[in-house]
């Protein structure tokens, strides 16, 4: 017999049973639910992160939809429990879903959402964040100054490295990544080298603008360059922000030998996806160059760390808190909400999932569409008309 699992119950006697693995910040999405007609139960198991057989008793034999969390493993188990009982709808709140398989949901006609276009401002305000630490080493004068060791001001204490004019390198020029190098070439005046499949014209028109405002107010205006390979990102940039999605591709794209080319006191940054980054390699590289610094929000084996990254001085590591705005985090609550309600209800799919300001307006209710339905397509399912 399935072990019992806590639960929170919203609208008890509402028609559509929906699931949430995880309570989420804000009480919209709730509402928003429940003056549909929808009994909402909340997880309160705790636990960071359920098993499959603890979603499979959560699921029951009647669940009409389910709002999961990036850390399950949603495969072919969880779905065909979920089609049995009558589910149409899951929602990562999340804007990746690396944890899903996207084609057994496809198989048994369940919608999979995400909530993009909300974590853009705040991922890359992180990496921006995480860049600032590890240059200026905020996190060793912390514990430092925390431990009273401090004692008097001394020339060589905590020594970092300055941001103004030198070259920031993003590898990855798509939403998050183009707003983390605006954030770093206005914030800091710095020259930016990026490398992206498709060229980021808005970036560099911003760039190239900015550069003639500083030119024009005698400043030494900032440059761009599109580089032709990741590698040539490495060697010329002195810090460099990781913004790729994560594929066959991109597995351990930064690894002994990109490592080895990047300058001795180079900052790396990664707020993408922790298998960007052969940790094993990085913490070697991190061994044999105390000036070389990272920054990291992801890492390859959440929540583990490879052994020896958290007794390196010259790490900044953080708990995957890149979309912990409470703006943000709300957001996505609401968005993978409305991605569930929405199949529920036979609405068709939002036309362009990374304007999603209209879901997010409280002012107004949100339009009668899903926001982000990954297999749409393949589920034959209508865009909006909005």
């Amino acid at each position: 017999m399935a072990t019992p699992v806590s639960i929170e119950v919203w609208n008890p006697n509402g028609k559509y049973r929906v699931i949430s693995t995880k309570p989420m910040p804000g009480t919209r999405w709730i509402r928003l639910l429940t003056d549909q007609n929808c009994r909402v139960e909340i997880c309160t198991q705790k636990k960071t992160i359920l098993s499959v057989e603890e979603i499979l008793t959560l699921i029951g034999d009647k669940c009409d939809g389910v709002i999961g969390q990036l850390t399950e493993d949603w495969g072919e188990v969880l779905f065909s429990a979920l089609s049995k009982a009558g589910g149409k709808a899951f929602s990562n709140m999340a804007v990746g879903y690396n944890n899903v398989d996207v084609n057994a949901a496809t198989k048994y006609g369940v919608a999979v959402g995400n909530t993009p276009g909300v974590l853009t401002e705040t991922t890359a305000e992180l990496a921006a964040s995480l860049s600032l630490a590890a240059s200026r080493r905020i996190v060793e004068a912390d514990e430092f100054m925390r431990a009273g060791l401090y004692d008097g001001w001394l020339p060589h204490l905590f020594v970092g490295n300055l941001l103004k004019g030198q070259t920031v390198g993003v590898i990855g020029a798509g939403r998050i990544g183009s707003a983390y190098a605006r954030m770093m070439i206005e914030g800091f005046k710095m020259n930016l080298i990026y490398f992206d499949l498709y060229q980021a014209t808005r970036l560099e028109k911003f760039v190239t603008a900015y550069g003639q405002f500083l030119k024009s107010n005698g400043e030494q205006p900032v440059t761009w360059k599109r580089a032709s390979s990741m590698q040539e990102v490495l060697r010329e940039a002195d810090v460099i922000s990781l913004h790729p999605i994560l594929d066959k591709t991109t597995y351990h794209l930064i690894n002994k030998d990109s490592l080895a080319i990047m300058k001795k006191e180079a900052i790396l940054v990664n707020c993408s996806r922790g298998p960007v980054v052969d940790e094993v390699a990085l913490v070697e590289h991190l061994k044999e160059n105390p000036m070389f610094r990272v920054g990291l929000d992801v890492f390859e084996d959440e929540p583990f760390m490879k052994p020896g990254l958290r007794d390196m001085k010259n790490a900044v590591v953080v708990p995957h808190i890149a979309s912990a705005s409470k703006w943000t985090r709300e957001g996505m609550a609401t968005l993978a909400a409305l991605n569930v309600l929405g199949k529920i209800k036979g609405y068709p799919i939002w036309s362009n999932p990374n304007q999603v300001e209209p879901f997010l307006d409280e002012n107004s209710p949100p339009p009668d569409a899903c926001p982000s339905i990954v297999n749409a397509k393949p589920l034959g399912l209508t865009a909006s008309k909005l």
